[in-house]
């Protein structure tokens, strides 16, 4: 029931109702409806700056779980980094070392030395920056597994191939040479015979009567076999495989035919004094690709180490060449 207020009017010394106007009604509920308002915007602002609701708890916990999951992530990452370094070491230094094997390129590795730098950088990122780090480096690194594999493939056929690259590698003096004194020039800058200048020599200059045997120094196919005109004269050329050539220069006569099959130590020719020669020698070269390689070092067949230190004494004078 609405409380009737009453005043006494001095004018009519009466007690008279009081009435309050239509505007001053309105004022005074705007005001309450505005104070009410303000009032409560104030009071959410200030839940919503201190206090979280039960489905942001819910998220914030959420959150909380995912980065100690990724950071948990990333430390795994690490050590699965360094772990597969150690292997593309081994492989690199050891394994492929082992076969004579051009090592993987770090580039072949999927970018490892930026892999490093992303796993640095993972540790300053935020929540969503580093879930997107992570994605990547497993990207980066699951690439890497993937060459490491391809590696190993390589590497087993290496070794199931071993006995055939031990015969197909060059391993023996291509003249007998037991007293070691048919050494008559070494690899590197000599001085030219004809010319007289210093010039460099890509082989062994091998001094020995005109017709003394040469040998195959490894297993493998014959690809040239008579007079190019070249300045090599009658000379012999065997691809022994995995990348490896020899060649036999200055020959007298040759035995061996183009495409014949020769093993090491089997006869493919006679020394002799053709091409540009200046006396009776065989010229031996190693190639590996398009590289040439000092054939001293692959004498180890036939010479005690006590043989081999003296050859490469005699091997390294810088005397004049026959060719």
């Amino acid at each position: 029931m609405k409380k009737i207020k009453y005043y006494y009017n001095t004018q009519t010394l009466r007690y008279e109702k009081q009435v309050v106007p239509l505007r001053v009604t309105l004022l005074r509920i705007f005001a309450f409806l505005s104070t009410a308002i303000v009032t409560g915007l104030i009071i959410v602002a200030i839940a919503f700056r201190f206090l979280d609701s039960p489905k942001e708890k819910i998220l914030k916990v959420q959150l909380e779980k995912a980065d100690e999951t990724n950071k948990v992530y990333a430390n795994k990452l690490g050590e699965l980094d360094e772990r597969l370094k150690e292997l593309e070491k081994r492989d690199n230094e050891i394994y492929r070392s082992v076969f004579e094997a051009t090592p993987i390129p770090d580039s072949a590795r999927a970018k490892q030395i930026e892999t490093k730098r992303e796993m640095q950088v993972l540790a300053g990122m935020d929540n969503k920056e580093m879930t997107e780090g992570i994605y990547k480096v497993l990207n980066t690194i699951f690439n890497r597994i993937g060459s490491q594999e391809k590696s190993y493939k390589d590497i087993e056929g290496m070794i199931k191939n071993k006995e055939k690259l031990i015969a197909s590698t060059p391993a023996i003096q291509p003249i007998s040479n037991k007293t070691l004194n048919r050494l008559s020039s070494g690899f590197g800058y000599r001085i030219d015979p004809l010319y007289k200048t210093v010039k460099f020599h890509p082989g062994l200059d091998f001094s020995a009567p005109q017709g003394t045997p040469v040998y195959a120094t490894a297993e493998g196919t014959v690809n040239i076999a008579g007079n190019l005109g070249n300045g090599y004269g009658n000379h012999v050329v065997v691809n022994h495989g995995y990348a490896y050539r020899t060649l036999y220069g200055h020959l007298f006569r040759i035995k061996a035919k183009k495409g014949q099959r020769v093993k090491r130590g089997e006869i493919i020719g006679y020394v002799g004094n053709t091409g540009k020669s200046t006396g009776p020698h065989l010229h031996y070269e190693v190639l590996k690709g398009k590289k040439h390689l000092d054939p001293i070092y692959f004498f180890y067949n036939d010479l005690t180490p006590e043989q081999y230190q003296r050859i490469l004494k005699l091997a390294a004078s810088r005397n004049q060449t026959f060719d």
